[in-house]
């Protein structure tokens, strides 16, 4: 493995590396102003319901595209030009969220406003993609694990600095539909900021190094190639122990996170009392849980380079794994507003930790002309464990999300985790 941990500030002196990272910024800038418009939407409103069923369905309908679509994604982004991928994707999601936003405004429910919402999600996923995989045609390879660190990191916490405003104008303005259309509006000026900042790039800076093939296939042409790609990006992560372990540890912590989040959101929702103090309910307390998560992803950025030189990423995420065990574990006797605003603190850190390992891994070990397909792969996982967890919570949390049964459960399911990350990645 090639030496990691190059300086952050070593990084940030290549001009297309910042350029791209300002790209990632504005656009998950306009990620936060468009998910807070939409949770206040579905949580928050007074005159709908939120039972665990109903929550995890829309979060279902909003997460489905990031596998759906993902795997064509992948595929794509190996024959497109990425740059050309973000900056129209840029300027669709931005005229998306104005039909999103007249939804709202509108006061339509259902399955319009769900679709509406899922094409928005479906565009963010070539955005995410196509970030990762041209992020290695901006850094050197030994930078690899500070250049996701920072971009990574910076970009969740642009996402909670976009909600935060968000829902700090939304006090102001108010909580109807009128205020909840505005922020998701609002949106579109940084989604078209970032089509701007990408612009600046030349069409083929971003990759992919070897177009595969210039002639516009049909829609079963695109179905077969796309099924091919991802039987060939799992062969290519199969033979390769280390990039295999990543995908298992990224995979079973989405699913146990997952699980914290359903709770998470019906103890804010039905439990937790909207009162004033250090720590409400509401979705001012679900802010302070996102923000924690946020300083989380921070303090992982921080850390991660640092560890992975002296521990190696096969050392680094098993402790991770566990530690995320333990903080469940804790959650189960000592259930309150300052209890989850911790937890959410510490698997933020988890969580981001693991992500840039993970990420960094598989941009070490996958060739450049798979790096789509794998990572179709990689973001199919990611999101489907996530939505498997919702499902398996709303079965198993009662409608309070009091539980003190669930976080046990899933600390041993961290637990176990760590033992198979080990397991597959050859390390006994």
């Amino acid at each position: 493995m090639p030496e990691v941990g190059t300086p952050v500030a070593h990084v940030l002196r290549r001009g297309d590396f910042r350029r791209l990272l300002g790209t990632r910024l504005l656009g998950q800038f306009g990620d936060g102003v468009f998910q807070a418009a939409l949770a206040g939407t579905v949580l928050f409103n007074p005159q709908r319901a939120a039972d665990p069923v109903d929550i995890a369905a829309g979060f279902a309908v909003l997460l489905l595209p990031y596998s759906l679509v993902g795997p064509f994604a992948g595929v794509w982004l190996d024959r497109w030009s990425r740059r050309q991928v973000l900056l129209r994707a840029n300027v669709v999601r931005a005229g998306l969220v104005a039909v999103v936003a007249a939804l709202i405004l509108g006061g339509v429910e259902g399955a319009a406003f769900y679709t509406a919402g899922l094409a928005v999600f479906s565009v963010n996923r070539f955005v995410l993609s196509a970030l990762s995989v041209g992020l290695p045609h901006t850094t050197e390879e030994a930078s690899l694990v500070p250049a996701n660190a920072l971009s990574t990191t910076s970009g969740g916490v642009s996402t909670v600095a976009g909600g935060t405003v968000a829902v700090l104008v939304l006090e102001g303005i108010g909580s109807g539909n009128a205020g909840y259309a505005a922020m998701a509006l609002a949106a579109a000026v940084p989604y078209l900021g970032a089509a701007a900042v990408v612009g600046r790039f030349s069409r083929t800076h971003l990759g992919p190094d070897h177009v595969a093939g210039s002639v516009p296939m049909s829609a079963g042409d695109s179905i077969r190639d796309t099924l091919l790609g991802m039987v060939a990006g799992t062969r290519h992560v199969a033979a390769r122990p280390p990039a295999a372990a990543a995908l298992l540890a990224i995979g079973l912590h989405r699913l146990y996170y997952g699980v914290f989040t359903l709770m998470t959101l019906l103890l804010y929702r039905n439990t937790f009392e909207e009162k004033g103090g250090l720590f409400p309910g509401g979705i001012l307390g679900l802010g302070q849980v996102v923000a924690a998560a946020a300083l989380g992803t921070l303090l992982a950025a921080v850390v991660t380079p640092p560890a992975v030189r002296r521990l190696g990423t096969t050392q680094w995420i098993p402790l991770l794994l566990t530690g995320g065990g333990v903080v469940q574990a804790a959650l189960g006797p000592w259930l309150s507003p300052v209890t989850v605003v911790l937890a959410g603190l510490l698997l933020g850190f988890v969580a981001q930790a693991v992500k840039i390992c993970v990420d960094s891994t598989l941009q070490e070990t996958v060739q450049d002309d798979y790096r789509g397909r794998v990572f179709s792969v990689y973001d199919t996982l990611f999101n489907m464990t996530f939505v498997l967890a919702l499902g398996v919570g709303a079965a198993i949390l009662p409608e309070s999300g009091v539980s003190s049964a669930v976080p046990v459960g899933v600390a041993v399911g961290y637990l176990l985790a760590a033992i198979a990350y080990l397991r597959t990645a050859g390390q006994h």
